[in-house]
């Protein structure tokens, strides 16, 4: 079976026609889930993309900004009351030490005591530093820090079975001291927060993010050979794909993949 990457969410914080960026790897019948949006709507988008959260063996958090690690908040509750009655194997979340410990508070803070008493037995903290590897799902990957000028964020680079490389920058612009880890991949995951002919009316620089363009530009300094866009503005989703594909091309001569929520991508 092909590995699939699948798109439960797609848009950046303040998103309301599409849910926070958020993807599942597929590897044959395990998924590895990267982030998890900022709500409950985590549940509704794993439910539409038939992904059964006992499927879920692995949760990477890239960071704790709120449309990324709430969401992580409602797997867990929901992984931990089906491993108490022996539905859900084990979760294992994968993260640097600042996402651990707002996990960790937001559990004391909102689960019961039944379901806190799972975790580090049925929900499992892998604690990474800059340079860790990891197994999640069986895919070889390794975190990095990206460097952010915000918040502390990783990203990762994984190893598919048939020897393909994914990049995950997280949501900034690439830094160049991620080098070793984000070159020559085949498929790169960045950030788009918005179109570069729309930067006067989005302000990406000023929030630190990056255009179509700008990640275009960085997938063509990489040597990437697919780049896929997220973390998008939802003003135009109708015409989206097509106007960050366009954009895009005038940069990056790869494919470019810009999809929607609910969206698989065969690697």
């Amino acid at each position: 079976m092909s590995n699939r990457l699948i798109f439960l969410g797609t848009g950046n914080a303040l998103v309301t026609k599409c849910y926070n960026t958020c993807f599942a790897l597929q590897n044959g019948e395990q998924y590895f889930l990267t982030d998890a949006g900022g709500g409950n709507g985590i549940l509704t988008q794993l439910e539409k993309a038939a992904i059964a959260l006992p499927q879920v063996r692995a949760l990477f958090v890239t960071h704790g900004h709120t449309d990324h690690i709430l969401g992580v908040i409602w797997v867990i509750r929901l992984a931990a009351s089906l491993f108490t009655r022996g539905q859900h194997p084990g979760l294992t979340l994968f993260c640097h030490d600042e996402c651990e410990e707002k996990i960790r508070a937001f559990c004391r803070m909102t689960l019961t005591a039944k379901l806190q008493a799972v975790l580090d037995r049925g929900i499992r903290f892998v604690r990474l530093n800059d340079g860790d590897t990891f197994s999640a799902a069986g895919l070889s990957c390794t975190a990095f820090d990206i460097h952010s000028t915000k918040t502390k964020q990783f990203g990762f680079r994984a190893v598919l079975p048939d020897g393909q490389t994914l990049v995950c920058l997280g949501d900034e612009p690439y830094n160049p001291a991620c080098l070793a880890y984000a070159q020559q991949p085949d498929w790169l995951l960045a950030e788009a927060f918005c179109l570069y002919a729309e930067r006067d009316q989005f302000n990406p620089y000023e929030k630190h993010h990056s255009t179509a363009l700008d990640a275009a530009r960085t997938a063509r300094e990489l040597g990437a050979k697919n780049l896929v866009l997220y973390h998008t503005q939802d003003n135009c989703l109708p015409e989206r794909k097509r106007l960050y594909t366009q954009e895009a091309r005038q940069a990056f001569d790869g494919p470019v993949y810009v999809p929607d929520d609910l969206e698989t991508i065969v690697l």
